[in-house]
């Protein structure tokens, strides 16, 4: 995974990835992969800060849609001294998360600080293939196989 002599269609691809990645983490586990890296100085665009979002939902996926409830998020957005800007939506009520993702978006841009792939989001993707394939392994082992047998026409 690098973005280094990336097109703007390749970088979109690795920041929704990375995004994908860096959302479904915890703070602790970010926070200690970006603990080896030199985070260049950046400037906060907007503060984390918590709102509101409406969730929509369908019943049986094509149904008519309706509000199912409102999720509470936290958003942030930093711009690096290089002009690159990183933007964070998070959900739940975490702002140093939010501007960690945000701080990260804004290095995957950066032709100097790309490494952050390689240093952070790869190894939380291993992580969370991981946690994945044990999870199904242990769904996998309470399956229970039903079948009928059938007896004739009665």
């Amino acid at each position: 995974m690098t973005a280094a002599g990336a097109t703007n269609d390749e970088i979109t691809t690795l920041r929704r990835r990375a995004m994908a990645v860096l959302a479904d983490s915890c703070l602790d586990d970010i926070a200690e992969h970006m603990s080896v890296l030199t985070v260049p100085p950046y400037q906060e665009l907007r503060a984390p800060e918590n709102g509101l979002v409406m969730v929509r939902g369908r019943i049986g996926g094509d149904g008519s849609p309706f509000n199912l409830g409102e999720a509470t998020v936290t958003r942030a957005a930093v711009k690096l001294a290089g002009g690159e800007v990183g933007f964070a939506y998070v959900l739940g009520r975490d702002p140093h998360k939010a501007k960690l993702i945000a701080v990260c978006d804004a290095m995957i841009q950066s032709a100097d600080c790309a490494h952050v792939l390689d240093a952070v989001v790869q190894p939380l993707e291993r992580a969370m293939a991981a946690r994945r394939q044990q999870q199904d392994a242990e769904t996998a082992a309470t399956r229970v196989n039903f079948f009928t047998l059938v007896r004739g026409e009665g």
